[in-house]
């Protein structure tokens, strides 16, 4: 019996614990939380249940910026939902969750006995719309408990979360708590601190400019990622349009992908840097190689490649092939190191491999296997066609000429932080597709493509940079739809040295289909402010 009245009389309640905060690089807060309340109410102890609705309804549809046009049906609803859980024979009801402390203050203006408040925290995200993407949101599991979803919240989802706690306490027959009665308590304990290597002043000139360049260029979305090609540090990424994490359930679930890490596209004449780098690493070609076919369309089977111009150029190099962005001189390297070397070299630059960023929503389109590769798809890779990718997997597959021929793994976390400690994420390296000596000889190669290409038109004439634009057809239901094109530019600076590697895409741009005249003026807009951000000084 005095096991039984135990029970009856014990309750147990869990403590929610306030998730940890997502900083930037300099302390800034990019994700906290605010005071939020869930109003209860003990129904035995009301008069007039009806009219408590009404006025408990009216006080919460108002809270909730309503239109007017809807504000009647949504208060008739809430009225009857209130209703119904007063009308319960229980001692204690939750009638509304997440109340803001303005709708709280509201409420207890009301005086009504019997009503209660349990306060909790929910997200709130400062910068509002800013690097959206690389936070994701907390959104509620099938239980109604919070969980991170996407990017930085769904990927640390378990180290933010902290550790619930309990208190247990007596209460009388009517559901109160008895003050002198029993009262165990076991504190929360608060999610780990999260430190990014997101520097909001980079993030901030890299919305801006891309927000710009996307209504100029009229393309239906664009993405920005800046790293560095040493450590693999992301120092900013964004994507248009984007959303607010703290009214995510106002944009549809298309914005919350995060295009760097999930959206696949064909990188055409970017990828020219990395199978030239290949050609050099195994000594098969050389700047000044000299191509024998590059006099006219390439023939394989009844397929005929052309040059994006129709130009064609006898006896041109190695240098011009990447300058002109000559698909004929690509495949003539191709040939040169021999269809198993192409493979390997494609799968060494970690394509078709994870990047393994910490970001909840990458994905990796896969390599088709070697027994499916015919030998026009050895062609058209070369000129990156045919083959998919996403734009992590190609910045970082283009940050090893940077950084002398290291494959680096993605990182958006800086460190880990708790109470008594900080836990710094080491620089992981994965591989080394090529030599030093390539990675040095290929980035003078797109630092004179820049010079000399007519994308350099738009560049800084006093700092030396490398880089290499694309431009590719998107594929539709196996063809390529001659409408529709997603533009690119892949660069990084100071050449010698770089401080940062940066790819801008834009996808189905209306002004220009070409990278030259839209991806490439947006990366030198955004250089030209990080030099003087960065302080960098000329190196010509």
């Amino acid at each position: 019996m005095s096991a039984l009245a135990e029970k009856q009389h014990l309750t147990t309640s869990s403590i929610s614990a306030p998730r940890g905060l997502i900083l930037s690089e300099d302390g800034g807060i990019y994700a906290t939380n605010k005071p939020v309340y869930t109003l209860f109410v003990n129904p035995l102890l009301l008069k007039d249940k009806k009219i408590v609705a009404s006025q408990l309804a009216k006080i919460i549809v108002l809270s909730k910026n309503v239109s007017e046009t809807d504000f009647k049906q949504a208060l008739l609803t809430k009225q009857d939902e209130l209703s119904n859980k007063l009308n319960q024979n229980l001692s204690w009801v939750a009638l509304e969750r997440n109340i803001e402390l303005e709708t709280k203050n509201s409420i207890e203006e009301l005086k009504i006995p019997g009503l209660g408040f349990d306060e909790s925290s929910a997200r709130l995200y400062p910068e509002a719309s800013s690097a959206a993407n690389i936070l994701g949101f907390v959104g509620s599991d099938k239980l109604g408990n919070p969980k991170g979803y996407f990017g930085i919240e769904g990927y640390y989802d378990r180290q933010l979360t902290g550790v619930r706690g309990e208190v247990t306490e007596e209460k009388d027959a009517g559901g109160l708590p008895i003050l002198m009665g029993t009262f165990l308590q076991q504190e929360s304990k608060k999610g780990y601190d999260l430190t990014l290597n997101i520097d909001r002043g980079v993030q901030y000139i890299v919305e801006k400019k891309l927000k710009a360049g996307l209504e100029k260029y009229g393309a239906k979305s664009g993405s920005v990622v800046i790293m560095e090609p040493k450590t693999g540090a992301i120092l900013a990424m964004a994507n248009y349009p984007n959303y607010d994490p703290n009214n995510y359930t106002n944009f549809s679930k298309e914005a919350f992908k995060n295009l760097v890490v999930a959206d696949t596209y064909e990188p055409g004449s970017t990828f020219k840097t990395l199978i030239m780098a290949a050609g050099i690493n195994e000594n098969v070609v050389k700047p000044d190689t000299k191509c024998d076919t590059c006099d006219g369309p390439v023939t394989i089977g009844e397929y005929k490649i052309r040059t994006w111009d129709n130009k064609y150029r006898k006896d041109e190099t190695m240098q011009d092939v990447l300058t002109q962005s000559d698909n004929t001189g690509m495949v003539f390297v191709g040939n040169k190191l021999g269809q198993d070397k192409l493979l390997n070299y494609i799968q060494k630059f970690g394509i078709g491999k994870l990047t393994q960023i910490d970001l909840e929503d990458e994905v990796s389109p896969d390599i088709r296997l070697k027994k499916d590769w015919k030998e026009i798809d050895y062609a058209t890779a070369t000129f990156g066609q045919g083959i998919a990718v996403t734009p992590i997997q190609m910045i970082r597959a283009v940050a090893s000429i940077a950084n002398g021929g290291y494959l680096v793994e993605p990182h958006v976390v800086k460190s880990i932080n708790t109470k008594d400690k900080v836990t710094t994420i080491k620089p992981k390296i994965i591989g080394q597709p090529i030599s030093r000596e390539t990675a040095y000889t290929v980035t003078q190669m797109m630092v004179k493509a820049v010079d000399e290409g007519e994308a350099g038109s738009y560049a800084p004439k006093n700092y030396k940079i490398a880089g290499k634009t694309g431009t590719a057809q998107i594929p539709i239901a196996g063809h390529y739809d001659a409408a529709r094109y997603v533009a690119s530019f892949v660069g990084f600076a100071p050449a010698d040295n770089p401080k940062f590697i940066m790819l801008v895409r834009y996808v189905e741009p209306t002004s220009s289909i070409y990278g030259t005249s839209t991806a490439a003026p947006t990366f030198f807009e955004i250089a030209k402010e990080l030099f003087s951000y960065y302080q960098i000084t000329p190196d010509r």
